[in-house]
């Protein structure tokens, strides 16, 4: 190795170790940095920027909140489908529970909400529920599916960023051959970590999980046109498409809740800015009402739970 390739590596080993040291530090200095884009871009717009916030009635608002609640138990339920493949035995309404609290730490980084997910599932049932690393690989075929499904409709963004109009089929290829891939690591492998791909053995949990995921990519895309023409954006299902990719994007890097207004203004800030800008941060705003609402319900089912168990569903 040369001395240059073994600098780099330290040094990516450096930044990895100060990553995991100050994920919140790095998080909330990401989240500062895109405010302050925003509020630099939006500087002569600060009228319209204003209006547009106030420009979706309640009702409107109240339907996105009511439909990211939706998703959210889509979610959870294909989370749910997976564990009980790997061969947990939790009652759903405990996943979900647990789901409730880590969907809350989804508005800040998707990795954190993820952990807490985990986190709180094996804390609330250690006995019935898998190892955290099998819990962990249980979230993979949700993703993959996911992460097809984006570059499947990627083509939406090959205008707004001037790419290859072959650009998304070359992505789709690639994620359809790592699906084909864990099928076969499925098969080949059901101990330990990989148990957590059992879903992807047979037919039937593979249906289940890809209706499950498309279910809850259309509640989010259905989600995205009804608040952006409800907040006085002239968007298509297509623009929706595009910035639930574009939420997807943002959502992996480290910048908090401020990365929502980010994504839609740099996908639909053509149109108007400010505009977009506004109804990036009514989606984000209403998703974490949404997310406080389904923890809301896990607190109180706790309780009830506490004092009369309810049955299992």
């Amino acid at each position: 190795m040369s001395q240059f390739e073994d600098g780099a590596k330290r040094k990516a080993t450096g930044v990895r170790a100060f990553w995991r040291r100050h994920p919140t530090a790095i998080t909330f200095a990401g989240s500062l940095i895109v405010a302050g884009a925003l509020v630099y871009a939006l500087a002569d717009d600060r009228e319209a920027f204003t209006e547009a916030l106030g420009a979706a009635p309640i009702w409107i608002l109240g339907v996105a909140v009511l439909l990211h609640v939706i998703w959210l138990a889509a979610r959870s339920e294909a989370w749910w489908v997976c564990v009980q493949a790997s061969g947990g035995t939790v009652e759903r309404r405990r996943l979900y529970r647990a789901s409730a609290v880590g969907y809350l730490g989804n508005l800040f980084n998707g990795t954190l909400g993820l952990a807490v997910r985990t986190a709180a599932l094996r804390r609330s049932a250690p006995e019935t529920s898998p190892k955290a690393t099998v819990l962990l690989s249980a979230e993979i075929p949700i993703v993959v599916v996911e992460v097809g499904l984006a570059a499947l409709m990627s083509f939406t963004l090959v205008g707004p960023l001037g790419a290859p109009w072959w650009t998304p089929l070359v992505a789709f290829a690639v994620i359809a051959a790592l699906f084909v891939g864990l099928q076969r690591v499925a098969r080949n492998r059901q101990q330990g970590i990989w148990a957590g791909l059992a879903i992807l053995r047979g037919l039937e949990g593979r249906a289940r999980i890809v209706a499950l995921v498309v279910l809850a990519v259309v509640i989010q895309i259905a989600r995205n046109w009804f608040l952006l023409n409800g907040a006085g954006v002239d968007a298509s299902i297509m623009d929706s498409i595009a910035l639930l990719i574009g939420f997807a994007v943002f959502g992996l890097l480290p910048v908090g809740p401020s990365g929502g207004a980010a994504a839609t203004a740099l996908i639909l800030g053509a149109g108007g800015l400010a505009a977009a800008a506004a109804a990036g941060a009514m989606l984000t705003a209403t998703a974490a009402v949404g997310a406080l609402c389904f923890a809301v319900w896990a607190l109180f089912d706790r309780i009830r739970s506490a004092r009369s168990p309810a049955p299992a569903w």
